[in-house]
C-alpha cells in the first residue's frame, strides 16, 4: 500500500438542526481498496459529498496528499484527482461512448468544440487501462448498466484520477458482472489508484476490500482490516443488534395453497409446474434473462401467460390482467418499488391504502379516521421508521420504502404474496426486518414466493427452490440440500451451455 492520500479528522456536516456527521475519521492509502459501510441514513452519502466537494464540512480538517485543505470545491477535488462514480454514473445517454469519456478532458481543458478523433483515441487509451473493450461510437444508452458503469471509471481515470468512490456500484449487477467490477477495481489497484467502495453487502466486500470502515448514525463505529471483521461482527458494528441468521426451516404441511402446471409464455418461459404448501417460502432463481421475474408478472397479469393452469387454494383460477390477480387476492411487489410500487410524492397513508381503498367507502366517503389508523397500524407491524403518517415516501429509507410497498399489499389481505427482488438496495437491519414478515405470513397460510439472484437471500429464507435457466425449470430442490457454492454451480451451468456468454 502507497502513501496516504486522504485523511478526515473529526468531520461533522449540520443541516440546520440535523447532524448527519458527527466527528468522522478516515485514512485512505493509494493503491488500497477500502469499503465505507453503513446502514442507509448512517451518514455515507454526506461524506462522499464533503470528500467531493459538494458540501462544505461545519467542523473538521480535510487533508490531500499531506496538504490541509481548508476550502475544498468540487473542480478542486477533481483537479486534486478525486473522483465519484454515483449509481446514475452521470453519463449522457444520447452521446457515444467515446464522447462520455472524454467530455470532462475537454471541459478542464476548456475546449470549445469536441476533437471526434481525439476523442475514440482517449476512450481506447482509458479501456486499455483498466483492460475493457466496448465500441467507442455505440450510443450509451444502448449499453448495459454494467457497461454503463465500465464507461463512467472510464471517464474518471482519463482525470488523473488518484481516488476514485464507488457509491454502491454492485446494486444492478449480476454475479458475474460484480466479477468484472472486481477484475478493474485491482486494475486500479495495481495502478497506485485508491478506490473506496460504498457497500453493506459482506459477501462482496470479503472478495475485493482490504480495510472496512463502518459509519451508525453519522460516527465511526468501528475501522481495520477486513479479515477482522468475521459476519456476525460486521452485522453488529452495522446495526447496533444481534441479527440471527437462522435458515428458514418450516414443518412440511400437506395442505397446498397453490399449484401452477404446464405454464408458458412464448419468449419468456415455457411449461412451468410448481407447487406451494401452507409454510412454504419458494424461492426463484436463474441468471437475468432466465425468466424469473417474467413468471411474476404473469402470475400477477401483467404480462399473463397464454398457457397453462393455475390452482389458488385448490380452486383454478384465469389471470388475463392485473384485476382478475387482485380479485384472486394475489399481490404482487414488483423489482422497481420506484417507478412501479410506489407514489412517491404521496404520504406514506396514501401509499398504505392505495390498493385496498374500497374498503374505506363509507357511505360514499372515505373513512379517512379508519385509513389513519390502519396506517398506524401497519407502520407498528412492519417496523417502518417515519416521522409520521403523513410522511411523503421520498423522505424515506430504501428499506423504509420496501417495508411499505409490502404493507400495501398486505392490507389487501392476500392468499399468494409475489415479491420480485424484495430486498434489493435494502441494507441489513431492514433485510432481516423484511424476512421475519414473510416467514410470519407463510406459517399464517398465506403463499409466499420470493424471486431474486440474491443467493444468501435465497438459500436462508425459501425452503423450496426453483432454478430456471433459458425460461425452463432445470433444478426443483428442498434448501435443505443446497449451499451457495451448489446453487451458484447450478446457475453458473447455464454459462457453461451457453459459451461463456
Amino acid at each position: 500500500m502507497g502513501d496516504v492520500f486522504l485523511q478526515l479528522d473529526g468531520i461533522k456536516k449540520s443541516f440546520g438542526g440535523v447532524h448527519a456527521l458527527k466527528g468522522v475519521d478516515l485514512e485512505v492509502r493509494l493503491g488500497e481498496v477500502h469499503c465505507l459501510a453503513g446502514e442507509n441514513g448512517c451518514g455515507k452519502s454526506t461524506l462522499i459529498k464533503v470528500i467531493s466537494g459538494v458540501h462544505d464540512a461545519t467542523e473538521g480538517t480535510i487533508i490531500i496528499e499531506g496538504k490541509k485543505i481548508n476550502k475544498l470545491t468540487p473542480i478542486d477535488a477533481i483537479k486534486m484527482g478525486i473522483q465519484v462514480i454515483y449509481q446514475d454514473f452521470a453519463i449522457f445517454p444520447n452521446l457515444t461512448v467515446a464522447e462520455n469519456i472524454a467530455m470532462n478532458q475537454a471541459l478542464m481543458t476548456g475546449a470549445k468544440r469536441m476533437d471526434w478523433k481525439k476523442a475514440r483515441i482517449l476512450a481506447k487509451e482509458a479501456m486499455e487501462r483498466i483492460g475493457v473493450n466496448i465500441d467507442p461510437d455505440v450510443l450509451v444508452e444502448r449499453l448495459s448498466v454494467a457497461n454503463k458503469q465500465i464507461v463512467a471509471i472510464c471517464r474518471a481515470i482519463m482525470n488523473d484520477a488518484k481516488l476514485v468512490i464507488l457509491d454502491e456500484p454492485t446494486t444492478a449487477l449480476t454475479a458475474k458482472e460484480v466479477e468484472r467490477l472486481n477484475e478493474i477495481i485491482i486494475n486500479l489497484k495495481n495502478k497506485n489508484i485508491a478506490v473506496v467502495i460504498v457497500n453493506h453487502k459482506l459477501d462482496e466486500i470479503y472478495q475485493i476490500a482490504e480495510k472496512l470502515t463502518v459509519l451508525r448514525n453519522g460516527k465511526n463505529v468501528a475501522h481495520g482490516l477486513i479479515e477482522e471483521f468475521d459476519r456476525q461482527r460486521f452485522i453488529k458494528c452495522l446495526t447496533g443488534r444481534e441479527i440471527e441468521e437462522a435458515l428458514y426451516r418450516p414443518e412440511e404441511s400437506k395442505e397446498e395453497i397453490l399449484r401452477v402446471e404446464h405454464y408458458t409464455k412464448k419468449g419468456a418461459f415455457e411449461d412451468i409446474s410448481f407447487n406451494l404448501h401452507k409454510g412454504d417460502v419458494l424461492g426463484i432463481t436463474g441468471l437475468l434473462g432466465s425468466g424469473r421475474g417474467e413468471i411474476g408478472d404473469a402470475l400477477f397479469g401483467l404480462a399473463p401467460a397464454e398457457s397453462g393452469t393455475v390452482l389458488l387454494n385448490e380452486k383454478k383460477i384465469m389471470i388475463k390482467s392485473v384485476q382478475d390477480a387482485v380479485k384472486h387476492k394475489i399481490a404482487y411487489v414488483p423489482e422497481d418499488r420506484l417507478t412501479q410500487g410506489l407514489f412517491l410524492e404521496r404520504s406514506i397513508e396514501d401509499n398504505t391504502i392505495a390498493a385496498s381503498v374500497k374498503k374505506y367507502f363509507n357511505q360514499f366517503k372515505l373513512d379517512h379516521a379508519a385509513m389513519l389508523e390502519t396506517t398506524k397500524m401497519w407502520i407498528q407491524k412492519i417496523g417502518c421508521v417515519a416521522s409520521s403518517p403523513q410522511a411523503p415516501i421520498n423522505t424515506l429509507s430504501g428499506g423504509n420504502a420496501q417495508k411499505v410497498v409490502i404493507a400495501k399489499w398486505l392490507n389487501t389481505e392476500p392468499d399468494l404474496i409475489i415479491l420480485n427482488g424484495p430486498t434489493v438496495g435494502v441494507d441489513i437491519g431492514a433485510k432481516a426486518d423484511i424476512h421475519k414478515i414473510l416467514h410470519e405470513l407463510a406459517s399464517q397460510g398465506v403463499g409466499v414466493i420470493i424471486i431474486s439472484d440474491d443467493l444468501s437471500e435465497i438459500i436462508h429464507n425459501c425452503n423450496k427452490v426453483i432454478v430456471l435457466q433459458n425460461g425452463r425449470i432445470v433444478a426443483k430442490e428442498s434448501s435443505k440440500d443446497l449451499d451457495e457454492a451448489k446453487l451458484s454451480a447450478l446457475l453458473s451451468s447455464e454459462i457453461n451451455k451457453r459459451g461463456g456468454h
